[in-house]
């Protein structure tokens, strides 16, 4: 007796097209991008890399932190290392740039003698090291000054040899070699001056800054003490729209619930305190957005007062690291 043969299977449907990779925004007349150097779980557990801070901070603020900012299972931290490349009134003007390739750190190993695409990342935004005006270093710590410079043969030269560096004067002087000593960070920051900042120094590239500095209409930079003597940070007004481009105020999204936290790397623990309070008033009194150096996941965030305190009120539209 013939059988009926089965019905064929119905047809499979189309996978959804990927969404695309959000990693650039606008406000007012100002156009952000997100460049990442490279973004992982640190070495790092958070009684390392936040002293003080207890267990139960953690667990009470998991929602928040795991997993873009914490593995909760291994105690492990995550952190990114990231420049933000801003466009404003026909300059490419880049902040901060990470901790570049090939240089030794021998108390850091996490950023001694990487070899990341970083370079390629950056031209996938559209921007060649030529077309660099600007360069701001929001402090002179091994991982932000990093990418000033690559190697050429022998030599360090500088990365983007048509801009002007930025670069706060209480750093210049406080991370001087000669001083590395009497510094808290110390050998941490050993062979920075050598191989990032003078190249550019001697290449007559470097302009020195004091008290506040006005880059453009839409951007000025203002002192941040604490994180070392020279942190500073950008603030951005443009339209009705502001952003604070935030350096080393913050390492960690726990530091919004918790701000008395300090990371292991404050040169001044009280005034990094009061800075990023400050910081942290302004954002959410002007609704600016907060673009800290190493914050993974959406890389960026608004923030609200809730009681005495602040909370995250939201993300920005990028797409999670």
């Amino acid at each position: 007796m013939p059988t009926t043969p089965p019905a064929p299977p119905p047809p499979a449907e189309a996978a959804a097209p990927a969404a695309p990779r959000v990693t650039t925004m606008r406000l007012g007349d100002v156009e952000i991008t997100r460049v990442i150097e490279f973004s992982d779980i640190s070495p790092m557990t958070t009684d390392v890399f936040f002293p003080g801070s207890e267990p139960e901070e953690w667990r009470r603020h998991a929602a928040l932190l795991d997993p873009d900012h914490w593995d909760a299972r291994t105690d492990l931290t995550r952190v990114a290392t990231q420049s933000w490349v801003v466009r404003s009134e026909g300059r490419v003007i880049l902040i901060d740039t990470g901790a570049g390739n090939g240089k030794y750190r021998p108390l850091q190993p996490i950023w001694s003698y990487l070899n990341t695409d970083y370079l390629g990342n950056l031209a996938a935004a559209g921007v060649e090291p030529e077309e660099v005006d600007l360069v701001v270093n929001t402090h002179l710590h091994d991982d932000h000054v990093g990418w000033n410079t690559r190697l050429d043969g022998r030599d360090w030269v500088p990365t983007f040899p048509n801009a002007t560096y930025l670069m706060p004067r209480p750093d210049v002087e406080y991370w001087h070699p000669e001083n590395l000593p009497r510094t808290r960070f110390g050998r941490g920051n050993q062979n920075v001056y050598e191989d990032s900042i003078d190249p550019v120094i001697d290449a007559g590239l470097v302009r020195t800054w004091d008290g506040s500095h006005v880059i453009d209409a839409n951007l000025r930079l203002a002192p941040a003490p604490g994180h070392t003597p020279g942190s500073s940070v950008v603030h951005l007004e443009s339209g009705g729209d502001r952003a604070v481009f935030a350096g080393d105020l913050l390492h960690g999204a726990i530091q919004v619930p918790e701000p008395h936290l300090n990371s292991c790397f404050e040169e001044d623990e009280d005034a990094a305190r009061a800075s990023r309070a400050r910081m942290y008033a302004y954002a959410a009194d002007h609704n600016a957005l907060v673009l800290p150096a190493h914050l993974p996941g959406h890389g960026a965030f608004e923030i609200r007062r809730r009681g005495a305190g602040f909370e995250i009120s939201g993300w920005a539209p990028f797409s999670r690291t």
